[in-house]
């Protein structure tokens, strides 16, 4: 099998990371991060005149891509250049407008790829540990429309989010996995309060909580009390995502590790010659190599119908990612010393991110309990 890109894809990975290398350094990168809305406005237009966020939809769509590889080069380049505009937001939102909306909430969808509407996910509740089934915002129809009440935890960019993808329970009680509903509701809606929280490894989050947001009948996203389904194929998109992403990371952690390696001496000699530390290193390339493989396997099988062997393919490769980028961290930092703890050099970032991800759409543990009860179903089947 070919794994190399097409020149399409290759020419837009090259736009990409040239791009952010010259307009997102790490102090740069700071400066967004910490900031009022916690990514740059600037740099997130820059992306969408590139196609960065086009490349992520299909053409029907008003994109050019749409494919897991094209969502796998994307978010590897985000990834290496430590990006934190709403990539992803407007990657799970899209594709759950593509996957259940009608024709006048696909329209939504222009805003979303030119970049100038923010789009969020706000699904995950206190206490809902990774499960898409567990939703508790519940959701009551009137003669007009909806009415939501409820709060979201942890929703990124929330506080400065346009248009939100809200999960809602229509009937039934968490973690049942019917009666949940999906509703497009603005940022700006009366009755909806955010409370935003700068994150660890830069960025924001928001708690959101609604109480008696209103929205009309033409808000609801599909099937009434079928959401879960296209929460799980909205969530598989976002694991190929984060998992690129980390891969993405762990490249330039490795990358600085070995040049660290090199330069620095003991004893009069390059620290990289001695042999605990090849050792070390050695085994962490194969593990990095070990998470692109599962990478490529989950870009290739996002878009599969068979459902157990797509979401096998996801989990595996959040598995991966969750346990190799926790190891490349702490490795990295190892083999730097006392240093790769500082706040100047941009490894720490790097580290912090990697941890970060194994934390968003499901942990190392719980993909691999997913994993392990996928692969159960498979045999039965």
């Amino acid at each position: 099998m070919n794994f190399q890109h097409t020149e399409d894809r290759r020419m837009l990975a090259d736009s990409l990371n040239r791009y952010l290398s010259e307009n997102n350094s790490i102090e740069r990168r700071h400066q967004s991060a910490e900031g009022t809305f916690g990514y740059s406005t600037s740099l997130y237009a820059g992306l969408a005149e590139l196609g960065a966020i086009g490349a992520l939809f299909p053409e029907e769509a008003g994109g050019f891509g749409g494919s897991g590889f094209d969502v796998s080069l994307v978010f590897e380049c985000l990834g290496r250049n430590l990006a934190v505009e709403p990539m992803l937001g407007a990657l799970v939102v899209g594709q759950a407008l593509i996957a259940a909306g009608t024709d006048a909430q696909r329209a939504q969808l222009e805003g979303i790829v030119s970049g100038g509407t923010v789009a969020a996910l706000a699904h995950d509740e206190p206490g809902s540990h990774y499960e898409l089934s567990h939703v508790a915002m519940t959701a009551a129809q009137t003669a007009t429309g909806w009415v939501l009440n409820g709060t979201k935890a942890v929703v990124p960019l929330g506080d400065s989010a346009d248009l939100l993808l809200v999960s809602a329970r229509t009937s039934g009680a968490a973690p049942d996995a019917d009666g949940i509903s999906l509703f497009l509701v603005p940022g700006t809606a009366a009755g909806l309060s955010k409370r935003g929280n700068g994150r660890i490894d830069g960025g924001r989050t928001a708690e959101l909580t609604l109480a008696s947001v209103a929205v009309g009948a033409d808000a609801l996203l599909g099937t009434e009390g079928q959401g879960l389904a296209v929460l799980e194929r909205i969530s598989g998109y976002a694991l190929l995502a984060l998992a690129s992403e980390s891969l993405g990371v762990m490249d330039v952690a490795k990358d600085q590790t070995l040049e660290y390696l090199r330069t620095r001496k003991q004893f009069g000699v390059p620290i990289g010659s001695f042999q605990a530390l090849q050792h070390r290193m050695a085994d962490l390339l194969l593990e990095v190599e070990q998470a692109r493989s599962a990478v490529i396997n989950a870009a290739a099988a996002v878009d599969d119908t068979d459902r157990l062997a797509r979401e096998k393919a996801l989990s595996a490769a959040k598995y991966s990612v969750g346990r190799i980028g926790t190891l490349v961290a702490e490795e990295s930092i190892q083999m730097h010393g006392g240093i790769g703890m500082t706040w100047e050099l941009p490894l720490s970032h790097y580290a912090k991110r990697l941890v970060m991800i194994d934390h968003q759409f499901g942990d190392e543990d719980h993909h691999l309990a997913r994993f392990i009860a996928l692969s159960q179903a498979t045999a039965e089947v």
